[in-house]
């Protein structure tokens, strides 16, 4: 373990003539220079910094990151590290109790507070040294980079950083490491001469294999956080904790691994053999998964198309559910993405995000809320709760929302067939915002929200001319997916919708050459066992197999799932018949896929269909699955179909 001596801390704060005419010169030079250039902020770090190399060199931050400023020492103002604590002198009172030490750091909240203190001291160890730096990342790095880039300036910092770098040599492993997460949690340039001091360092120990499993796991951690991290190095690490007994792995290595590997791991075969061993170790430890842990691994297992960890996926999903209030933003849209990607539901994980997005919804993130309705559409999970959340966070805040986002925040409420409370001012102040940003919504983008309105009845006519216009189909068109099924089903979806539900208007109508034959309804397809069991009825009930038709096409783009055909005086016609049809029944036979997951609710693109068959003149009949899967023989599904279909009658006879 090296010992860090006040000397430094004396040459920095001026307390000899040499320190004062060094400082003096630095503050010279740099004020020279900050005469010339002036600071720049960013987002993360806030502001622009230089980094004295030597007596006569300055050099400029990359990007994000913040160089020290820092000057060489000369030999006689070198400071002694020793590497064994037992040959520093103590007897003067120079020497804290480590325990003593971070017990009195972790109590200090502010970076002048621990600078404070650590003037205080004499000496103090490397490992405390590297405690102080962190503690400072700490307190001085949220969510949004650097808070105070001035600590950086601080003479005491400086004086911690100069050591760091000239006598990385003779630091211990932890204090190397530590220092180097501390100073990457602050964004210090990894061109900086102090952190290439630092890597190389650290490098050089790694491929000595003189790294523990922890210290393994923080120099992972610090390079997974550098913008380009060295691939040849996370796979050194990867391949060293191979040979460390897997089974004592901590929750904290597990997780490194797993981000390594996701980040090094281009043939995914070349660790599949790892990865198994790592899924099997980890099932057993899921429960003591910290909300970002458990967030990280469902990120890593998406991402490494673990598809087969079927039984690790179940169990992270599972003990999400209780973490959903504690999850940050960029945690919770991991969580949502790995329930998408491996086609998962959990029931309790919906009841928490019912209770956490209502609550939480003003704080949250619109991407998050994007997610979250993805999710329950994904899903067909109506949750009222959050559905009405969301509509009244539009209505306060779609001036906010990027164009994709209010897509993303409507298109749901049409899927799902779902009006909320506020669907009046919801709509109202959709329509506000397509009447001032028409023009920067993406054609399909464009499409697709205007064709969820009319699944809900909510009829966008003022901008339908644009739609159906040439020169929007020609742009729809030339960019992908162009004008495939999907999109020319929505459209022809969009031109029925105005023919037969808003027969006053007069806009221009979409081409024929435009309009599909027939919708495709990959979604809300017949159930094929349940069609079974209602034609076996209806066999009962007519007699004869003649009386009526299944999957019929009709000339009005719609599919039906059982056509019956009456005369004048409500006989049954045979279905060949053409002549002296009086009415005809369609009979929508509506299985599970086309209701909102646990729910009586239908999805949209089947209540538009069943809305549409209507005004085009047949009466509708629907035979929803709840009603008819306790019917345990033919009579009793004959007796039903009699009630249904022809309910004003009391037998039938041919």
């Amino acid at each position: 373990m090296a010992l860090i001596s006040r000397k430094t801390f004396q040459f920095y704060s001026s307390s000899t003539s040499a320190s004062r005419s060094v400082l003096m010169t630095l503050s010279k030079r740099l004020s020279f220079i900050k005469g010339q250039q002036k600071p720049q902020c960013c987002s993360s770090v806030a502001m622009r910094m230089l980094c004295v190399k030597d007596k006569s060199q300055y050099m400029f931050c990359r990007k994000n990151h913040i160089q020290l400023r820092m000057q060489s020492l000369s030999v006689k103002e070198t400071v002694r590290l020793c590497g064994d604590t037992e040959n520093c002198t103590k007897s003067d009172n120079m020497w804290m109790d480590e325990q003593l030490f971070f017990k009195k750091l972790n109590n200090l909240c502010t970076s002048e507070e621990i600078f404070d203190f650590l003037s205080s001291l004499e000496v103090m160890s490397d490992t405390m040294a590297a405690g102080a730096l962190q503690r400072i990342s700490e307190v001085e790095v949220d969510d949004s980079g650097l808070k105070n880039p001035g600590v950086l300036e601080n003479e005491v910092f400086r004086a911690l950083c100069l050591q760091f770098e000239f006598e990385s040599s003779k630091l211990s492993n932890t204090g190397l490491l530590n220092a180097l997460q501390a100073l990457v949690t602050l964004c210090i340039d990894p061109q900086s001469t102090l952190m290439v001091s630092l890597l190389s360092e650290s490098e050089e120990r790694l491929g000595k294999a003189q790294l523990t499993a922890e210290n393994l796991c923080a120099l992972g951690e610090s390079l997974l956080e550098l913008e380009s991290p060295s691939c040849a190095m996370l796979e050194q690490i990867v391949n060293h904790m191979q040979e460390k007994d897997i089974k004592k792995w901590s929750p904290r290595e597990i997780v490194m691994v797993y981000k390594i590997l996701q980040l090094t791991a281009r043939e995914r075969k070349q660790y599949q053999n790892l990865l198994n061993r790592l899924n099997s170790v980890t099932l057993p430890a899921v429960s003591q998964l910290s909300p970002n842990f458990a967030s990280v691994i469902l990120n890593s297992l998406v991402v490494l198309c673990q598809t087969q960890a079927v039984a690790l996926v179940t169990a992270l999903c599972k003990h999400s559910a209780k973490h959903v209030p504690y999850f940050t933003d960029y945690e919770l849209v991991n969580v949502l993405d790995a329930f998408l990607y491996f086609r998962h539901r959990e029931q309790i994980f919906t009841e928490a995000l019912e209770m956490h997005v209502p609550q939480s919804i003003l704080t949250m993130h619109p991407q998050t809320v994007c997610k979250v309705m993805q999710y329950c559409c994904k899903k067909a999970i109506l949750s009222k709760p959050i559905f009405d959340a969301v509509a009244e966070s539009f209505i306060s805040s779609a001036d906010r929302l990027t164009t994709d986002q209010v897509a993303e925040y409507i298109i749901p409420f049409g899927t799902l067939n779902y009006l909320p409370p506020s669907a009046s001012s919801l709509f109202r102040r959709l329509e506000t915002v397509l009447h001032t940003r028409l023009s920067h919504f993406q054609p399909h983008t464009l499409v697709n929200l205007l064709h969820s309105c009319v699944l809900i009845q909510r009829y966008p006519l003022n901008f339908l001319p644009k739609i159906f216009s040439p020169y929007f189909l020609q742009k729809l068109q030339a960019q992908p997916p162009g004008l495939n099924g999907v999109v020319t089903s929505q459209l022809t979806q969009l031109f029925l919708t105005v023919t037969l539900e808003c027969p006053f208007y007069e806009g221009p109508k979409l081409l024929p050459k435009y309009r599909v034959k027939a919708f495709p309804m990959p979604h809300s397809s017949c159930d094929v066992h349940l069609l079974k069991r209602v034609k076996t009825g209806l066999l009962y009930l007519l007699k004869k197999r003649i009386y009526f038709a299944s999957e019929v096409s009709t000339p009005y783009f719609y599919a039906v799932d059982i056509e019956i055909k009456l005369d004048e005086e409500g006989f049954v016609l045979p279905v060949a018949q053409r002549e002296e049809v009086h009415k005809r029944i369609a009979l929508c036979v509506d299985g599970q896929n086309r209701f909102c997951a646990n729910s009586h609710n239908l999805l949209g693109e089947e209540a538009i269909k069943q809305r549409h068959l209507q005004l085009l003149g047949y009466e509708v009949v629907q035979i929803p699955y709840f009603e008819i899967e306790s019917l345990e023989n033919c009579r009793k599904m004959a007796d039903y179909l009699h009630k249904k279909i022809f309910p004003h009658t009391y037998g039938l006879s041919r």
